[in-house]
Parts: structure tokens; sequence; C-alpha cells
């Protein structure tokens, strides 16, 4: 009977001895800061076509329509918000016909991101020849 008994106060002694206190060396003093995902940038690419032209056809390409094309009167504005980093922007416009009574034409193009000015060009002549811009925008 004393075999277990002596067991019994060994373990009991040696759990009180293995029982001190902790030392922790390294506390953080503040929370463990979290990973934030990438910020979207958002590009607004604006097509803008002005003039005195009865009507023109206006051809612009864009990653949501690819190459549109459109006949309508003037002013003409199209616009969209994108958020790659590069991108192959067109814009081309024939005039179809002007007034009549017209003594001074005139037809201006612009390409426009973010509200710089990008791409321009223009026209004062009765010649029905296109206008156009285009070029590679990078971020």
């Amino acid at each position: 009977m004393r075999k277990p008994l002596l067991v019994a106060v060994l373990a009991l002694a040696l759990s009180a001895f293995r029982c001190g206190d902790t030392v922790v060396t390294t506390v953080p003093t503040s929370p463990t800061p979290t990973t934030k995902a990438p910020e979207v940038i958002r590009t607004t690419i604006e097509f803008r076509v002005v003039g005195n032209a009865s009507s023109v056809r206006v051809r612009y390409s864009s990653p949501v329509d690819g190459l549109a094309q459109v006949v309508t009167a003037l002013p003409y504005f199209n616009s969209f918000v994108t958020t790659t980093d590069t991108m192959f922007l067109s814009l081309e416009v024939l005039p179809i016909a002007y007034p009549f009574v017209l003594n001074y034409p005139f037809l201006s193009i612009q390409i426009v991101i973010n509200g710089a000015m990008f791409r321009e060009a223009s026209s004062q002549e009765f010649i029905l020849n296109p206008l156009q811009i285009f070029g590679t925008w990078r971020r």
C-alpha cells in the first residue's frame, strides 16, 4: 500500500515543481496587420464629336462594344469605364452632309481620359474626308 501512495506523492510533487511562472518574451503591442486587397482604379474614357455637319458616321473601339459604328447627328458623346491598365483606342468620323446654306464647316473629334485630352483632330473643309485619331493608352 505504500507503493501507490509514494507514486501519488511523487506525481504531485513533480506536477507542483513544473508549475511555475510562464515567461513570454514577445508580447504584441498592436493587432496583427491584415493584408488589404489591391485598390481597383477606374478610368473613364469619352469619345466626343462636335461640329456643324448635318450627319456623320462615327466608328470607335471599346472593350465593351468592340468596333462600333453609328450614323448620327451632332453633337455625339459616348463614354465607358474600365479597370484595365492599357488599351488601344480609336475614333473615326466621316461627315456625311453639311447644311446647304453653311459657309464655314467645322468638325472636331476627341478622345478624353479622366477629363484630360488624349487625342484630338479637327477639320474646316467641305470635303467629306474622314477624321481619325487612335493610340494606345497606358495608365
